[in-house]
């Protein structure tokens, strides 16, 4: 091993294409991200399906499995994956948790009860894994079905909602009987109610809470009005940002969650599930006054974070990641920074070391969070991008770590509220901050990798005939890898996410363990 510092830097949703049209990262001003994509060895890798453990090729990459494959150097199959595999092969019909869900609510003559994100996306969830199991449980004759949509307009496009409702109303349509009654009974936005991350804005989950278990909400007679009527009042209003609803009859809800019914959270992506799983579960929980907790079977699709056991009962067992480059580095006595704002400061945390909440060495390892504004991204583009340089480079001075990574959410983050013009500014800002890292990194004799985890703001809309079409999902395109320093080159061939911790390694002159992919460094 020899004595080098590494800065690994992450520019979340800056993904590559030669489409000009709507490409916020072609048309930023980013003199610095394209002098160093001239000036030093940058090769363009995958961050979407099978090269990060994704069903097929044609599954857009996300902001976890892409940090999970960074941090760990191999490709594990992931949520949409592993559940796909659990219904094809029956597995997750034969599972304890899932027969005991049933046989409660057939035992308590109760309701059981599905929350989630309506999506074919598959980042947080697939509407097909919902429409499966709904199947099967009237096929085992359970009585009544209540399911609480979340929509998403996000991963999908940004007012398609009705397509996914319509979907959904046409099955329950056709499970229903005079003895079996399956209806939607609430629902709303993915940014407005219930999907919180990192106890960001609890008052979030809380509406969400209200709405899907209080019956506590604006009410409506069906989700498609619900819908229409919130896109006549909110002028340009996309489907992640409509408010909460709750379907009702006779002024009453129809679908409130009570003592002895079953509750399954259908997402199978972690981040976003935590905050509802800990509200539905936790006796003693202290994220916001419940009014109400009901004594509920509760279960989510994965576990979402195996270290807290949050929820103690799931469905497929989500991948054990192990060997992580984390791990690695302790071994030589490698002390780490990992720097971020709250939006994607779990995923340079929790998701780079293989979905562990807990460090692996608390003397090794430093996390720093810098608070996000709890605001639409688009009104403040540059996010916190300056604050985390400020905190970087005031880190890297002190001598103390020799691998510093930090993520930029930017491109990400506002590029998921359609907001082109915004999302141009935020990529203006991330330029500048790399201009500055570069300038430290040269400073301070650290060697500056430089990379994205998934494309989305490289297609903000797709134009015809003048009009354009927003876009706010993220993409399958490739990103960059660059290593900001031209003593180094880079190996000809195919590479993606996985490549880069081994990559990491060569720089400090450690062989990559076995099981890794290898390095993208020569």
């Amino acid at each position: 091993m020899n004595n080098k510092k590494v800065l690994l830097v992450v520019m979340d949703g800056v993904g590559i294409t030669e489409e000009h049209v709507g490409n916020a990262v072609y048309n930023a001003n980013t003199p610095n991200l394209d002098r160093f994509m001239k000036e030093y060895p940058c090769k363009l890798i995958k961050a979407h399906g099978t090269a990060v453990g994704l069903s097929t090729d044609e599954d857009m990459g996300n902001s976890e499995v892409g940090h999970n494959a960074l941090g760990c150097g191999q490709i594990y199959s992931q949520g949409a994956k592993l559940v796909d595999e659990s219904i094809r092969n029956g597995e997750i019909y034969n599972s304890r948790v899932f027969n005991e869900m049933v046989n409660n609510v057939k035992e308590n003559n109760s309701t059981f009860h599905f929350i989630g994100l309506l999506s074919d996306g598959n980042v947080h969830s697939n509407i097909e894994h919902l429409l499966s199991i709904l199947k099967k449980v009237r096929e085992l004759d359970v009585k009544k079905v209540r399911c609480h949509i979340l929509l998403d307009g996000r991963d999908v496009p940004p007012t398609s909602a009705l397509t996914y409702v319509d979907e959904l109303e046409n099955l329950l349509s056709s499970l229903r009987d005079d003895e079996h009654d399956y209806r939607i009974a609430s629902g709303g936005g993915r940014m407005k109610i219930t999907m919180d991350r990192y106890k960001a804005n609890w008052n979030m989950v809380k509406d969400g809470y209200d709405i899907h278990v209080l019956g506590k909400g604006r009410g409506f007679s069906s989700a498609r009005e619900a819908i229409e009527t919130y896109r006549n009042e909110i002028p340009n209003v996309i489907d992640q940002d409509l408010p909460g609803f709750v379907i009702v009859e006779n002024n009453e809800p129809v679908g409130k969650i009570v003592d002895n019914d079953s509750v399954l959270l259908f997402n199978f992506r972690g981040d976003r599930s935590i905050e509802l799983s800990m509200a539905l579960t936790e006796e003693n929980f202290e994220g916001f006054d419940r009014e109400y907790f009901p004594n509920v079977y509760y279960a989510g699709m994965l576990q979402y974070d195996s270290e807290a056991g949050i929820p103690p009962k799931f469905l497929v067992e989500p991948p054990k990641i192990s060997n992580t480059l984390t791990e690695e580095l302790i071994k030589y006595n490698i002390n780490e920074l990992a720097v971020s704002e709250t939006q994607k400061f779990g995923h340079v945390t929790y998701f780079w070391n293989g979905n562990r909440q807990d460090k692996f060495d608390e003397n090794l390892e430093t996390y720093i969070e810098i608070p996000s504004d709890n605001i639409s991204f688009d009104k403040a583009p540059a996010m916190k991008a300056r604050e985390i340089t400020d905190k970087v480079i005031e880190e890297m001075k002190t001598n103390k770590y020799q691998f510093v990574r930090l993520n930029f959410p930017n491109g990400d983050m506002v590029g998921h509220t359609g907001n082109y013009e915004a999302t141009v500014e935020s990529l203006e800002v991330v330029d500048e901050c790399l201009g500055r890292l570069e300038a430290a990194s040269k400073e301070l004799d650290y060697v500056m990798l430089l990379m994205a985890d998934h494309g989305n703001s490289e297609v903000m809309y797709t134009e015809k005939d003048g009009v354009r079409t927003p876009k706010t999902s993220h993409t399958c395109n490739p990103v960059p890898f660059v290593v900001l320093d031209n003593s180094y080159k880079l190996k000809e061939g195919n590479f993606g996410l996985s490549n880069v911790a081994a990559s990491v390694l060569k720089i400090y002159g450690i062989e990559k363990p076995v099981m890794w992919n290898d390095s993208i460094i020569e």
